[in-house]
Parts: structure tokens; sequence; C-alpha cells
């Protein structure tokens, strides 16, 4: 069997240091990319944060309708109890009826105003975070390309 040997071949310098100039401005590049891409994850993570916050801040508001209307739903009872006639019990049933209808009327206006808020909210936070990563992703693509042309 012969055996072969490999031609000899040395690389010019100038063939190297461009390998090298060019394995440095990918690592740059890709550099700037993770970091792009670290950003826009810390900006999920502080958007799911305020998501949380305001659902709890709906949760807590439901919470209190219901606590504000078991409380006027043991007053009446407490009202009924020493009514003295049926028609006390008639006229006090219409006026918890006539009132909690006003009540459900404007905790429904008010948390129908809070969850719009809270949507808008999360959309504009949405959007910020897709423009900020994809402002961060054209700069990193951006400084790539120039490193390249240099």
């Amino acid at each position: 069997m012969m055996s072969k040997s490999i031609p000899s071949y040395e690389i010019p310098t100038e063939m190297r240091d461009f390998a090298e100039k060019s394995v440095d401005q990918a690592r740059k590049a890709f550099d700037g990319f993770l970091g792009a891409a670290h950003k826009a994850v810390s900006a999920a993570d502080s958007q799911t944060v305020n998501a949380q916050a305001n659902s709890r801040d709906l949760a807590e508001k439901a919470i209190g309708y219901a606590e504000k209307n078991i409380a006027a739903a043991f007053d009446l009872a407490e009202r009924l109890v020493h009514a003295k006639d049926v028609q006390d019990v008639v006229h006090i049933q219409t006026e918890f009826v006539k009132s909690q209808f006003a009540t459900l009327q404007s905790q429904m206006a008010e948390f129908g105003s809070a969850m719009q808020s809270t949507a808008r909210k999360a959309t504009e936070s949405a959007q910020a975070t897709v423009e900020s990563a994809a402002a961060e992703m054209r700069k990193a693509a951006t400084d790539a390309a120039q490193r390249k042309q240099s």
C-alpha cells in the first residue's frame, strides 16, 4: 500500500487575518443578536408581571363587589325579619331590588371600564415590547453588516 503524504502548504498571513476577522465579526454579530434576545425575554417577563398584577386587581375588584352585594343581601334579610306586615315586606323588597339593580349597573360599568383599561394597557405594553425587540434585532443586524463591511 502506498502512503500518501499531504502536501505542505502554508496559509498566507492575509488569508489567516481575514478568516480571524470574519470569525470575530460573526461572534460579535451573534453576541448582538443574543443580547437583543435577552432584552426581549426580559421585556416579556415584565409584561407578564404587569398582566398578573392587572388580573389580580380585577379579581380583587370582583371580590369587593361580591362582598358589597352579600352585605346588602344580609341587610335585606335583617330588615325583612323586622317587617311588621306583608306590605312592609313588599316595600322593603322593592327598595332592595331597585337599589341592587342600580348598584349592579354601576358595578358592571366600572368593571367593564377597568377591563377595557387593562386590555388597552396590555396591548400597549405588548406592542412596545415587540417594537423594542424588533429595534434591537435591527440594530444588531445593522451593526453586524457594518462590521462586515469594515
